[in-house]
């Protein structure tokens, strides 16, 4: 993987297990949006910072993507919670939904993230 093929997002270290994500932006299908990466058992995961049950954002506030354990991602609009390593609906509206997933990429104390067909970085 080329340094051309990702984006840098943040510092790798910033990054807490079940602590605050990091948001980013992004064109989903063309259209400007945020993807987020959290760390959760030690692994950065990266989604497109879209709820499966009504397309808005999940952050409570900026970076807030975990509920109160820090075991769930969480919808700040209607409680949907998605697990963080796969970004599937584990409870509320989103009912059998998932994230999209975006690929996260740490490397030298730095976490990237890589575009693909439907998530690109902005110009």
């Amino acid at each position: 993987m080329d340094a051309e093929d990702v984006v840098f997002v943040g510092e790798a270290g910033d990054l807490l297990d079940g602590g605050m994500g990091m948001r980013f932006p992004v064109l989903a299908y063309g259209q400007p949006a945020t993807g987020f990466v959290v760390r959760f058992g030690g692994k950065a995961y990266g989604y497109l910072n879209r709820c499966a049950h009504v397309p808005i954002e999940l952050d409570w506030r900026e970076g807030a993507f975990f509920e109160s354990s820090g075991l769930y991602l969480m919808c700040s609009t209607h409680g949907a919670l998605y697990e963080p390593e796969s970004g599937s609906c584990a409870g509320g509206p989103c009912r059998g939904g998932r994230l999209l997933p975006i690929t996260i990429v740490e490397r030298e104390g730095k976490i990237f993230w890589q575009p693909d067909q439907h998530i690109q970085a902005p110009a």
